[in-house]
């Protein structure tokens, strides 16, 4: 760390740090983000057409999830009709925990990532705590708040610098190799000069990408566990736990009940927590019970609703090496059933909350990263790969049911900074606004325009007018009933002048963001001539009366 960083952070720390007896009143926070899940994946946005097993697109009802926990959360509370990530997981995540777009940060996408010059001369990923020391786990804990971070990182650097005081990762780093509890993993090896990804449980090679296994047998690590004087440790890591271990252990059980138990504690100590739970449900897996079968979404645990309470199946799961039988204790494949398990895992949060006396005084935040696998994920087509679920439940604020706002993930840092009665410093520039003046007045607007990336593409939209990333203008004043499937204006002549007066002012405002070909990397280091940064012309965001919509790339499989 430099000593310019060091004295930025301390002086955030002194701007920003409260009273122990202000922070004893702050009501609890929990965050859950779920992975690569559209807006369209919960019936409460009425979409038409949701995603089937292997991906895609239908209007099969056997297929669309059931979120009755969800849905009364939205009732008594409040849903937004339109908020955006990014395309994909790294540079959303970027944005949800910095308050701040890659121009700053330099999170473009996934495999485009901002390098920084080291004073030995190597080029390194640029980590967040460097290019933005002020993220939504520091801003908590400068307010007196415990805080925890669970399930997925997809951070580059030191874990312990992002401002959680504990951690439960799944499956931890793919460099994490010396896991010694589970073989649900991939290796590359070489076969006959070529390298193989092979599945290390079986043996035998895996069409897939490299991956570690954050459902079933999962990999799990810890960070700064009391049971531990070591910074990260494997789970699990008792007798009794390692034990319990097995095929029929689920990773997003393992993260709640971590979860829980640092709730429990901080309870104990009367001191407030924010909960940042980065589940991986919704994201596509290799299916290590049934390597050969051809769809994107492993089975979950099987849950059942009876109109007022969840009921969990015990998984029993037996055999080896590629060959097991679930014995009915696992659901099909599809991303509904992943859906339908964040809707008991909210169910148990509110149990909890309950049962600790603390449902009063408990803010719930359920979002997701950015669109779905096969859908919307990697896309800049529209808001396909942008338009995630926001569901916000705070007592006592003045909004309920649906909002028909613009919400963005830069929006979540200074929420949280106001919920927590942090102020961010006046030098400390971020690019989202505080949703929370909004939900606990009588304002009926939050902001009048949002921004996402992919790489070099640049998206935009208001309440009337949406440039995708491939420089194609959409007419947004309504939404159709598949949530993507806007009319393009063509001719700006004959249209609206409400759609030439925003095309102008909302390509003057994406220009300051434009940065990715000419300030890709941290201030003063130069481009690396041996990395491919995708597209790197700069762009010209002022669009033409006529535009031709260029061909969307093929999304490649997230790593």
């Amino acid at each position: 760390m430099t000593r310019s960083f060091s004295l930025m952070v301390f002086a955030l720390t002194a701007v920003m740090t409260p009273t122990a007896a202000q922070a004893s009143d702050k009501p609890n926070i929990i965050l859950l983000f779920a992975d690569d899940i559209s807006a369209r994946e919960l019936p409460l946005y009425g979409s038409t057409v949701w995603s089937p097993p292997e991906g895609g697109d239908t209007s099969d009802t056997q297929y669309r999830a059931k979120t009755p926990v969800l849905d009364q959360l939205a009732s008594e509370g409040c849903w937004v009709k339109t908020t955006w990530a990014t395309t994909v997981c790294s540079p959303s995540r970027a944005m949800m925990m910095t308050g701040r777009y890659a121009h700053r940060h330099k999170w473009w996408t996934n495999g485009d990532i901002g390098e920084v010059l080291r004073p030995n001369g190597k080029l390194e990923k640029w980590p967040l705590y460097e290019s933005s020391p002020l993220q939504i786990g520091h801003v908590a804990g400068q307010a007196g708040y415990g805080t925890y971070w669970a399930g997925k990182t997809q951070m580059v650097g030191d874990l312990t610098k992002f401002g959680f005081d504990e951690g439960c990762f799944t499956p931890g780093n793919l460099s994490d190799n010396d896991n010694p509890y589970t073989d649900f993993k991939h290796v590359d090896r070489k076969q006959d000069g070529q390298k193989i990804l092979i599945n290390v449980d079986s043996g035998k090679p895996a069409d897939t990408y490299m991956q570690h296994g954050w459902y079933w047998y999962p990999h799990v690590r810890l960070m700064n566990h009391p049971s531990s004087d070591q910074p990260f440790q494997w789970w699990p890591n008792t007798p009794k736990s390692r034990q319990e271990y097995g095929l029929h252990t689920y990773g997003p059980d393992v993260e709640l009940d971590f979860v829980f138990d640092y709730m429990d504690r901080q309870h104990a100590k009367d001191k407030p927590f924010f909960i940042y739970h980065c589940s991986h449900l919704g994201h596509d897996a290799f299916d290590w019970f049934d390597p050969e079968r051809n769809t994107k979404w492993p089975g979950a645990p099987v849950v059942k609703w009876d109109g007022k309470s969840y009921t969990r199946l015990d998984p029993k799961i037996t055999g080896d090496q590629g060959q097991y039988d679930t014995h009915g204790t696992v659901t099909e494949p599809g991303i509904h059933h992943h859906v339908n398990y964040l809707d008991y895992q909210m169910w148990l949060y509110r149990q909890k909350l309950e049962k600790m006396g603390i449902a009063d005084n408990t803010i719930l935040i359920f979002c997701a990263d950015n669109g779905t696998s096969g859908y919307g994920k990697h896309q800049s087509d529209r808001q396909k790969g942008t338009h995630v679920p926001l569901i916000v439940y705070a007592p006592g604020m003045t909004k309920q049911g649906e909002q028909d706002i613009l919400v963005n993930l830069s929006d979540f840092l200074p929420t949280i900074a106001d919920i927590v009665g942090a102020n961010i410093p006046d030098d400390y520039p971020v690019d989202g606004v505080s949703l929370w003046p909004y939900l606990t007045s009588d304002k009926s607007e939050h902001r009048d325009w949002i921004y996402a990336y992919r790489g070099a593409d640049t998206l935009i939209r208001s309440k009337y007018l949406m440039k995708d990333g491939n420089d194609r203008w959409w007419d947004v004043r309504k939404q159709p009933q598949d949530l993507i499937s806007f009319p393009q204006i063509k001719d700006w002549n004959s249209g609206l002048e409400i759609h030439r007066e925003q095309r102008d002012r909302l390509s003057k405002i994406i220009e300051q963001f434009d940065m990715h070909a000419i300030e890709h990397n941290a201030p003063g280091t130069p481009l690396n001539p041996n990395a491919k940064y995708g597209k790197t012309k700069k762009k010209k965001t002022k669009a033409k009366p006529e535009t031709k919509p260029k061909p969307e790339t093929k999304p490649k499989p997230e790593k």
